[in-house]
């Protein structure tokens, strides 16, 4: 489908605990599907939403499923870009009012305001953005949702790369570490791929994205929280996450809605074991797998959104995953 002209509209969601976040709704007035749920897509670690609507060379992921009929949302949680506390005592950035009040919070002001009138929405979570939404639906039995995509989402930590567990294995220590200039650094750090491309090839394979865009790419990179990275060590070391007491990984066996797994052949933060454990815990058959990549093509992390056949190999076989959820169970068994 060729590209069209698009609108966008920048929204607020106000939470429970102080906080007013950014939500930009995506959509192409010619294609807008409206018997289809509008899709809300959920950032993780270190990152805002910035990367979903941009690609180097291609279509980004957003454009490329507003061209598909989707009315495609975007939300920046606590602490990103221009996301804001409204008072000095709104709660500090952590997964669990990530879950329980900046999610909450998204749907709700995404179907009050989908042009769709849609009463559900559909998630797409990306890395730690795909367990935040798992721990938001284990929460939140009588949830809005119709349906999930978890992209490199890390559930169960079955296997860590050495870097990842080094780096996370003291909560005590990695909680004391501040970083500022994240995006100021991989600025730098990106351009360099290209004459170094094992630097950071856990996380992007630099023969397949064009590391030339760094000034446009970074824009996506925020600072970590201390407090983030140290539920982060903590969640590694125990393998299982827990929220208010309940061990995210045991509670998925509650959720059956539609669940599609997507993973890169050779992601060095959230290996494929790892974020493939939700197939196993997960309360339904009903579980798609889409693997990315390979021997010669190969995939990390990050090239799921940016990656020169990411359009071809990621985004068209989500957008008709998403199309067929939409389909009517009647329709769907003749």
């Amino acid at each position: 489908m060729p590209n069209s002209h698009l609108r966008t509209d920048i929204l607020r969601a106000r939470t429970d605990d102080g906080w007013l976040l950014e939500l930009k709704r995506t959509f192409s007035p010619k294609h807008l599907r409206h018997d289809c749920d509008p899709l809300l897509i959920v950032p993780g670690y270190g990152m805002n939403g910035h990367i979903f609507g941009y690609h180097p060379r291609g279509t980004s992921m957003t454009r490329h499923l507003a061209n598909e009929g989707f009315e495609v949302w975007t939300v920046n949680l606590r602490g990103q870009d221009r996301s804001t506390p409204l008072h000095s005592h709104a709660g500090e950035p952590s997964i669990e009012r990530y879950a329980l009040y900046d999610l909450p919070a998204a749907l709700k002001t995404v179907l009050h305001a989908t042009h769709t009138h849609r009463p559900q929405a559909m998630l797409l979570g990306c890395s730690l953005g795909g367990t935040i939404s798992y721990s938001y639906l284990v929460h939140t039995p009588a949830a809005p949702v119709s349906a999930i995509v978890a992209m490199g989402t890390p559930l169960r930590w079955e296997k860590v790369h050495p870097a990842i567990r080094l780096a996370f294995s003291s909560p005590t220590l990695i909680g004391l570490l501040r970083v500022r200039g994240a995006r100021q650094m991989a600025r730098i750090a990106i351009p360099a791929l290209k004459h170094l491309p094992q630097l950071l090839s856990i996380y992007v394979n630099a023969t397949q994205v064009d590391v030339s865009k760094a000034a446009e790419i970074v824009e996506t990179v925020e600072d970590p929280h201390p407090r983030i990275n140290q539920e982060l060590s903590r969640w590694i070391i125990a393998r299982d996450l827990t929220i208010r007491g309940l061990n995210i990984t045991r509670e998925l066996s509650r959720i059956t809605m539609p669940l599609l797994l997507i993973t890169s052949n050779r992601d060095g933060v959230v290996p494929e074991i790892t974020s493939l454990a939700a197939r196993k815990h997960w309360g339904s058959r009903d579980v798609d797998v889409l693997r990315v990549g390979n021997a010669d093509t190969w995939y990390a992390h990050a090239d799921l959104y940016v990656a020169d056949t990411a359009p071809r190999e990621v985004f068209t076989p989500l957008a008709a995953w998403l199309r067929a959820r939409n389909i009517s169970p009647a329709l769907r068994a003749a």
